[in-house]
């Protein structure tokens, strides 16, 4: 069929639909052509148009008649020499960089590699036609009827963060309808937003939603990329999660899940992925950015163009350096921030954007670029603060304005509670908010985001369950994930039937939940660990779209108790701001007037040994000691509340055993004079928030915590679950 051209506009990229046509634009600097190939709705080409315009690198047209629910993609021709960085090949449909949905898969048997693969010389230029094996970009309707919608914007420090992924939560759910397990439809059902509430997390991490593919080697095997680090569009929303289509549908879909979360208060963040792209080294295929301008949006080898350098473990790196690239990342966040109101984004190996030349730089162009935009002034930022590259572990090293994924939280944390010896001092920086890592640089305790556990690595409960890896069901011989883990199986691998066993790893799990959510800094609670969800031992279930990675939601009596406990830890945490300040303790002393009007010091925070004297500089780094007790002065927040009003909360006392033994604690006198109240204990697995008054001394069992309160303002009682729940 013939198509109106008419010279359209070089900005916006993409396709922006109007009522009579659509505009497409596409930046390509080393191009000679490109043609706009249309199709209809089972991928047959149709139609194909040479777009004549160039502006500023940018190819752009308007074609009349070309309404919302197209499906489309470029063919550009330019120079094929791999040796210089370039890698046009007309044969081939690429995605456009700028689509906002993608319709249809990859299919890895049709020639969708630009070489020779045959030949397997990656000089040699394939000129197969790869169309049937490449998704179509999609013309979406951009309007959505939003009406009052509102984000939550809770303050970083006052959330508590839920990582999940969007099919693995609901897929077994029977309380949300079949149609929609597994689905951004079932996420924002009210089965699961109910579930999220009584939880009383204040915001999702997601993992990858953009739009992403399965690698070649795992269709190989049978198996499917679950986590989605393999993109192939940061403006288009994964089709596979959406339950009515995938031709501008998902756009709709995700839209009203965001919608319907925000109506329940709770934050939408992404976990994106712009470091590097699904379109692999050398020898991947090309889908894409590598036959839209090679050169510009991968950092190749500086002498040896053909390849690309690699700091990511994938094959490639995105070319950050370069303008259009930066404004592609830029373009996206924006899209998602405005169009799709989510509220955050967490940076998979954020270390990676950083790099100018080949260090990380506090000082890049994409550091600047993100600080002085004002469409990301208020969304958090939360980076995974390294990459694989050399110089890439770049924990406390961040800008301001930026949270990071602590990992060094994770790995005093798990080892504290696993017994092993010198973790004392490093445990106390964890637990009162990394001041040693985020004081310095004028960022504030949230900047830490605590977690014990993420979707890389042992779940909470295989975490307590197993010494080693079990990932022979990833094809790889048990190769793939790391074997440095920090488990404790507890003296059996695995499942056991021994009561003794499980009950410790029942109250170990209820230890690192508990020290999570009082720590300072923003807790980050793994989707499922509330539950004692299990992956069998697999620490790599990237590849896992199955019963290892999705939620069990037929819950025993213990997976029950531990989702309750968790529930009201939670609710304790977000009670009190003592123990999410907002500021660092500075180990102040407050001098004031006591009774007799005679001078008493208060502390804004104190370390206590179980003789109840105050632990010496050399204790800290004694080998030996296990046990020890934290007092948080909620009389020395110095925050004012909206009406100017000095915020004061109850002081507490946590006490930590991570000793086989239990050890006896002599109570310090309590900041405010008041007696202390035990309400929370570890150890107790019926009813761990019991209030119990303490006297002078109190047992501390072995691998248990207790957290003591002052009660200077009446506890906010849970919110009950209702019955079945």
């Amino acid at each position: 069929m013939s198509r109106t051209l008419l010279p359209g506009k070089p900005y916006p990229l993409g396709a922006t639909a109007y009522k009579r046509g659509t505009n497409f634009a596409i930046f390509s600097e080393a191009a000679t052509r490109v043609d706009l190939c249309f199709f209809d709705s089972h991928g047959k080409q149709i139609d194909c148009i040479t777009l004549r315009e160039r502006t500023a690198h940018v190819w752009h047209g308007f074609v009349n008649g070309i309404k919302i629910g197209q499906l489309y993609g470029y063919r550009i021709d330019g120079p094929w020499d791999p040796q210089h960085g370039h890698r046009f090949n007309f044969n081939k449909l690429l995605v456009d960089p700028y689509a906002k949905s993608l319709s249809g898969s990859v299919d890895w048997k049709q020639p969708i590699f630009p070489y020779d693969l045959a030949s397997g010389d990656p000089l040699k230029m394939d000129t197969k036609d790869s169309a049937d094996g490449v998704p179509k970009s999609v013309v979406i309707d951009t309007r959505f009827d939003w009406e009052d919608d509102s984000k939550p914007q809770t303050p970083l420090p006052d959330s508590v963060i839920y990582e999940m992924h969007v099919k693995g939560f609901s897929i077994r759910n029977p309380m949300v309808p079949e149609n929609l397990r597994g689905t951004y439809g079932g996420l924002a059902h009210e089965a699961s937003i109910n579930y999220l509430k009584k939880l009383g997390v204040t915001a999702v991490e997601l993992l990858p939603v953009h739009h992403f593919i399965d690698e070649g080697h795992l269709v190989e095997k049978g198996l499917t990329d679950y986590w989605g680090y393999n993109t192939l569009g940061f403006f288009a929303p994964m089709s596979r999660y959406c339950s009515c289509g995938d031709q501008g549908e998902q756009v709709i879909e995700f839209k009203q899940m965001v919608k319907a979360l925000h109506a329940a208060g709770i934050e939408v963040i992404l976990d994106v992925v712009y470091n590097h792209t699904c379109e692999g080294n050398h020898l991947g295929p090309i889908l894409c950015w590598k036959g839209v301008c090679n050169s510009t949006y991968y950092r190749l080898v500086e002498d040896d163009p053909q390849h690309y350098m690699d700091y990511t473990g994938t094959g490639n790196t995105l070319n950050v350096r370069n303008p259009q690239v930066l404004k592609m990342i830029m373009d996206s966040l924006r899209y998602w921030t405005t169009d799709i109101h989510v509220d955050g984004f967490r940076f998979d190996l954020a270390a990676t954007l950083a790099r100018e030349l080949h260090d990380v730089s506090k000082l890049s162009s994409f550091f600047d670029t993100i600080h002085q935009d004002p469409t990301l002034a208020e969304v958090k930022l939360i980076a995974e603060p390294w990459d694989v590259g050399e110089g890439g572990y770049q924990v406390g090293q961040f800008p301001v304005l930026w949270a990071e994924w602590n990992g060094k939280y994770r790995d005093t944390v798990r080892r504290y509670w696993k017994g092993d010896g010198g973790q004392l001092s490093d445990f106390a920086y964890r637990l009162t908010g990394s001041s040693d890592l985020y004081q310095f640089d004028g960022r504030k305790p949230y900047a830490s985001i605590n977690f014990i556990t993420a979707h890389d690595g042992f779940t909470l409960c295989d975490l307590v369950s197993y010494n080693q890896k079990h990932n022979e069901a990833n094809h790889d011989d048990n190769r793939d994930g790391t074997d440095n883990n920090d488990s404790w199986n507890m003296g059996v691998e695995g499942p056991t039937d021994d009561p003794a066993v499980n009950n410790l790893r029942e109250r170990q799990m209820r230890n690192f939940l508990a020290t999570l959510m009082l720590s300072q800094g923003v807790p980050m609670l793994c989707g499922g660990d509330e539950v004692a969800r299990s992956q069998l031992g697999n620490n790599n279930s990237y590849c896992q779209d199955n019963e290892i990675s999705w939620f069990d939601w037929n819950l025993d009596d213990s997976c029950k108790r531990l989702r309750d406990f968790t529930r009201k830890l939670i609710h304790l945490r977000l009670a009190h701001p003592n123990l999410h300040r907002r500021k660092f303790f500075q180990d102040r002393e407050i001098r004031r007037k006591g009774n007799g009007e005679l001078l008493r010091v208060i502390k804004d925070v104190a370390w206590f040994n179980t003789d109840g004297n105050e632990v010496s500089d050399e204790a800290w780094n004694s080998g030996w000691s296990r046990a020890i007790a934290l007092m948080l002065n909620g009389q020395t927040l110095q925050v004012s509340n909206e009406d100017g009003e000095w915020v004061i909360d109850d002081s507490f006392l946590i006490l930590v055993n991570a000793s086989d033994g239990g050890v006896e604690f002599v109570i310090p006198a309590s900041t405010c004079g008041n007696p202390w109240c035990q309400i929370l204990d570890t150890e107790n697995i019926e009813d761990p928030f019991v209030d119990t008054m303490v006297g002078e001394t109190i047992i501390l069992g072995g691998r248990s915590l207790k957290l003591l309160s002052d009660q200077a303002h009446q506890l906010v009682p849970p919110p009950q679950p209702k019955a079945g729940s």
